[in-house]
């Protein structure tokens, strides 16, 4: 239970945020900037949940397999690329929002930051000589 907790609960808390950002009709602002802003946090938000995926996946993993470390970044990789997928299906349903396929690309540029740091932080420190 305490694994959980700390490792996946983050998870659900942060996909539930996502779920009610989506759900709010009009998000913009009334700055200039506000297009830019709001794909930003697209980035940043799954940016932040491939990091949590990866985190909460490698929990499980014993140290002597953590030099595999693909397979943790390909299930977090997949994990919240369907998650912006379904995102964005999602909006289809919320009054004012709409369904952009091209926030799916957006988001996946959050995934795959999150991906490499991951990459090259287990990387840097457990290199396999």
């Amino acid at each position: 239970m305490r694994k959980f907790l700390v490792y996946w609960f983050p998870v659900i808390l942060w996909m539930g945020v996502i779920f009610i950002l989506s759900s709010v009709p009009d998000l913009k602002t009334d700055l200039k900037e506000d297009f830019i802003l709001r794909k930003i946090a697209h980035i940043l938000e799954f940016t932040v949940l491939t990091f949590l995926l990866f985190r909460a996946i490698s929990a499980g993993k014993s140290a002597q397999s953590q030099s595999v470390l693909g397979g943790e970044i390909i299930y977090s990789l997949i994990i919240a690329f369907f998650y912006a997928f379904f995102d964005e299906l999602h909006q289809l349903f919320v009054e004012g929002r709409q369904c952009s396929f091209r926030d799916v690309g957006i988001d996946s540029i959050g995934i795959l930051i999150a991906s490499v740091l991951c990459y090259i932080k287990n990387r840097i420190k457990s290199p396999t000589y």
